[in-house]
């Protein structure tokens, strides 16, 4: 009985751990089960938010009994609840009336779903959006009749703004291709003409736009682009040639001049090529080129002739040349506002310009003054014809002074005013040969004479004080004497010797300039690169005690000067400023105004006496303190330099307080660039 019992129990005990053991592994399998419809369910909400991100979508129900509208999260939940005036505050109002109307309509049963595309309220940047709305039933009550509705509110604006630009881009190329002022055509890819416009229509007379593109004609039936290759398109320009005959064998009316009965056609075929490459079409653009064509051929027969008269005169200008060479006659012509002179030997170029100053520098010294007056009349524009016989120091080819002649008449223009002066120039040396071969074997008696005179005059004066030196230091080695004193004596011999040569330099170069042997050779020159380095070189020994400025305003100032002269010029006037000054300031600068280099030097030296200022360019006044560190003959040197140029020399000084000499050289400037000055 108990054994039973103990059985019962048993097997009660055994049932109960079967039944727990059934019911914690449910429980695991509903637990799992759980885990995976959770995973499932954020999955989807996941799958939700991505649609809704990238399909740029909103949510929102509308439940019919509360007559609410709520919004949806991405993760489905409903965040916000609204009554229809403030869900209406998020569109137009009158289409929004309207989508009220299409949820009537659904929940009165009259349809399932509705669509339509409702614009949002302006805001205040970004404009207005708009919208697509897509209303479907999602729940219904008991009675089978709606009582949730869902809207799908995705926004279109930029699709329905790329819809607007296709459209304009698609509007804006058919005005182009129909008001294009070339022929323009389309075939699409099997070769058939799609599109032609206005002016291709016009050309090749056609009436029925419609009806030819509906024919569709193809590309190999016009015998303008019956070339191209469909199967290999590639863009291709092409100029077709074809008589009126073959044209008419095609059926083809051509407007347009066609004189030489060929009718030239000039076209540019271009195929589009999609994304993969291939051909969706081709577009030609062309013109009737036979007009163009024909005028070419008209030009070229115009040029023929053109070319038969040019070389008549060209043989008739060829005569005159000729006759003007044999006869030694040249044409001149004279600008007074530009004040140049053009001479030549033909009437077809220039042979030569030149300008005032070059003539007058061309002409004999004893004309010079005449030829000036005679200038000067000119550059007023006296209407009257002039005559003159001058010299000028050019030379023929027996290398004999020419004698010209000039005959000139004023020439007007249409105000009646002088223009220009033209006239003919004849060489009359021969008719003066012998009274010439006397004046220049005189004049150059004369200066031979005066170069002699001036260079003894000058060694005479100027060489005996090294020379007695040198000789008395030669004759204290034969006189009894300390042996201690020879270094001394070798010493004073070589700088009196050194100082000869350079006395002798300076004594035949200021020669050669008294006798108008020296040349002003010009060429353009940036003076303003130019002008420290000739002040640096003169002021090479100056004291320590000596201040030097040197002023520079310009950036560039491009002139037409004798560059080696005036350095020349410039070095020994700052040698001068650096012999006369012990202290105080040395200040090099220079200007260019209304023609002419002006240059200055300044210094606070000993200065000279008013009584002689006059006397300081004779080349017989020495200064003593300037022979300590040249000749003494600078400043002669430096006014015959500046009067070869055509310039002068002025000084200004008083006595211990310094010298300021102004140099003033005529030249003509292509580019003045000054400096800017910095504002303080």
């Amino acid at each position: 009985m108990y054994i039973y019992i103990d059985y019962i129990l048993i097997g009660v005990m055994t049932v109960m751990l079967i039944a727990v053991a059934i019911m914690l592994f449910l429980n695991r399998l509903w637990l799992s089960r759980e885990k995976e419809a959770d995973a499932k369910s954020k999955n989807q909400i996941n799958r939700l938010a991505i649609i809704l991100e990238t399909g740029k979508l909103r949510l929102w129900t509308y439940h019919i009994d509360r007559r609410r509208y709520s919004s949806i999260s991405k993760d489905g939940d409903q965040t916000h609840e609204y009554n229809p005036i403030d869900f209406a505050q998020f569109f137009d109002r009158d289409e929004f009336e309207h989508m009220r109307s299409i949820i009537f309509e659904i929940r009165d049963g009259v349809k399932e779903s509705g669509m339509m595309r409702i614009k949002g309220t302006p805001a205040a940047e970004g404009g207005q959006r708009h919208y697509e709305i897509i209303l479907s039933i999602v729940e219904r009550d008991d009675k089978g009749k709606p009582k949730t509705l869902l809207g799908v509110q995705r926004d279109i604006t930029d699709i329905l703004q790329r819809e607007q630009e296709v459209s304009q881009l698609l509007m804006r190329y058919q005005t182009v291709f129909d008001t294009a002022l070339s022929d323009m055509l389309y075939y699409d890819k099997d070769g058939r003409l799609s599109d032609i416009n206005d002016k291709a229509c016009s050309s090749f007379s056609i009436n029925d736009r419609r009806g030819l593109l509906l024919s569709e004609l193809r590309i190999e039936d016009n015998p303008l682009f019956s070339t191209f290759d469909l199967k290999n398109p590639t863009a291709t320009r092409t100029t077709a040639i074809l008589s009126t005959a073959e044209l008419d064998r095609y059926g083809y009316t051509i407007n347009g001049s066609m004189q030489s009965g060929k009718y030239y056609y000039e076209a540019s075929i271009n195929p589009v090529i999609n994304a993969d490459g291939e051909s969706d079409g081709f577009y030609i653009t062309g013109r009737n080129v036979t007009e163009m064509v024909d005028s070419v051929h008209r030009q070229q027969e115009g040029l023929k002739r053109l070319r038969e008269v040019n070389q008549n005169i060209h043989n008739y200008i060829h005569n005159i040349n000729y006759a003007l060479r044999v006869s030694h006659v040249r044409l001149v012509n004279y600008y007074p506002d530009t004040f140049t002179f053009e001479i030549s030997d033909n009437v077809s170029q220039s042979q030569l310009t030149m300008s005032q100053v070059r003539c007058i520098r061309l002409t004999s010294p004893r004309f010079r003054k005449d030829v000036s007056i005679l200038l000067n009349k000119l550059d007023h524009k006296v209407p009257k014809p002039f005559e003159a016989t001058i010299e000028i120091i050019l030379h023929d080819e027996q290398y004999r002074p020419m004698w010209l002649m000039f005959n000139m008449i004023p020439v007007f223009n249409d105000k009646g005013e002088v223009e220009r002066y033209f006239g003919m120039c004849r060489n009359v040396t021969d008719m003066v040969e012998t009274e010439h071969r006397l004046a220049i074997e005189t004049k150059k008696a004369q200066e031979t004479e005066n170069l002699k005179q001036s260079f003894l005059t000058n060694m005479s004066y100027e060489i005996r004080t090294p020379l007695n030196t040198v000789v008395g230091f030669a004759e204290l080695f034969e006189a009894e004497h300390d042996p201690a004193d020879e270094p001394v004596f070798v010493e004073e011999i070589k700088k009196n010797s050194n100082q000869l040569l350079n006395l002798v330099n300076d004594i035949l170069f200021l020669s050669r300039l008294d006798a108008s042997m020296i040349e002003s050779n010009r060429s353009e020159t940036d003076f303003s690169l130019c002008f420290d380095s000739c002040c640096q070189l003169g002021l090479s020994n100056v004291r320590p005690e000596v201040r030097v400025i040197i002023e520079n305003d310009y950036d560039h100032l491009v002139v037409n000067i004798d560059l080696e002269n005036i350095s020349k010029l410039i070095q020994r006037a700052c040698i001068i400023a650096s012999a006369l000054t012990m202290q105080g300031t040395i200040r090099c600068k220079y200007e260019y105004w209304h023609g002419e280099l002006i240059i200055v030097i300044e210094d606070t030296g000993v200065g000279i006496e008013a009584e002689r200022i006059s006397t300081i360019f004779n080349s017989l006044e020495r200064n003593r303190k300037l022979e300590e560190s040249s000749t003494g003959l600078d400043v002669p040197i430096i006014e015959a330099l500046a009067h070869m140029m055509g310039g002068n020399v002025e000084a200004q000084s008083e006595k211990d307080k310094g010298t300021t000499a102004r140099i003033t050289i005529p030249c003509e400037a292509s580019l003045v660039e000054k400096k800017k000055r910095e504002e303080k």
